[in-house]
């Protein structure tokens, strides 16, 4: 673990871990349910909970703690400072309508892609997709557009810290196979996903790219296996995927500090 500095606020960690704990499946939890997810004594996750009710981000129901709507306010914060977002909703839009599937945003936080912007359809997955779900950056079209616009160094970084789990039998593990994919997505500027993620789910992703050339954002393009075949995706969904994030990279520009 790396050296913390004299300024690490340890409470500070402790409350964000104790927030974190609160997932789908655990929306509500009993002290020491806190305690041991994460790896907290009983006596100070019970110090954070109350804290944090007495703040009002979480409610307490007898023994049962779970989160208020009210932090929301702290992902609403990141998504209006992310004006990348409001400048690409109406072109995602029209994209949507054109071609009929869902296209979606993301940006890359360390292993994974977190979803800032989604126009759906229907519903192909399995897992229910919204602003602020996480998928890892290594299965996904957005993902690897996002991993291909760090530089080198940083690249062999995350494929030494990331496990690469076989999520279906089409996933590539083979680290040798995932670096090419990368360098390949690179050169041809998007990238085609067929089924790595979940099986019946393929996906075009294009970058988003600021005025200094820096990929800042990546939109995709989702549709199911049984329905849309590669060919109409290369022949038909890149053309107008690529079109629409060459729009909003030109929208981008005109943001402040792009």
């Amino acid at each position: 673990m790396p050296e913390r500095s004299n300024d690490f606020i340890q409470s500070l960690e402790r409350g964000l871990a104790v927030m974190n704990s609160f997932t789908r499946e655990r929306t509500n939890q009993t002290l020491s349910e806190v305690a041991q997810e994460t790896g907290l004594t009983r006596a100070t996750a019970r110090r954070v909970l109350l804290t944090l009710t007495e703040l009002g981000y979480v409610l307490q129901s007898s023994r049962s703690f779970s989160l208020t709507p009210k932090m929301l306010d702290l992902g609403y914060s990141y998504l209006s400072s992310l004006e990348v977002v409001e400048v690409a909703q109406q072109p995602m839009e029209r994209l949507v309508e054109e071609v009929r599937e869902s296209s979606s945003m993301s940006v890359l936080d360390e292993s994974d892609i977190v979803y800032v912007a989604r126009v759906p359809t229907k519903r192909i997955m399995t897992i229910a997709l919204a602003v602020g779900s996480r998928l890892p950056a290594y299965a996904t079209s957005m993902g690897r557009v996002l991993l291909s616009g760090l530089p080198d160094s940083q690249i062999e970084d995350y494929i030494e810290r990331t496990r690469l789990d076989k999520l279906t039998r089409h996933t590539i593990t083979d680290l040798a196979e995932f670096r090419a994919t990368i360098d390949e997505v690179r050169a041809k500027g998007f990238s085609l996903v067929d089924q790595e993620l979940e099986e019946g789910v393929r996906s075009i992703a294009a970058p988003i790219v600021n005025g200094r050339k820096e990929i800042i954002a990546a939109i995709n393009i989702s549709c199911h296996a049984s329905r849309v075949t590669l060919g109409k995706i290369r022949g038909e969904f890149r053309p107008k995927l690529i079109a629409t994030a060459s729009e909003i990279s030109a929208l981008a520009r005109t943001l402040p500090g792009n």
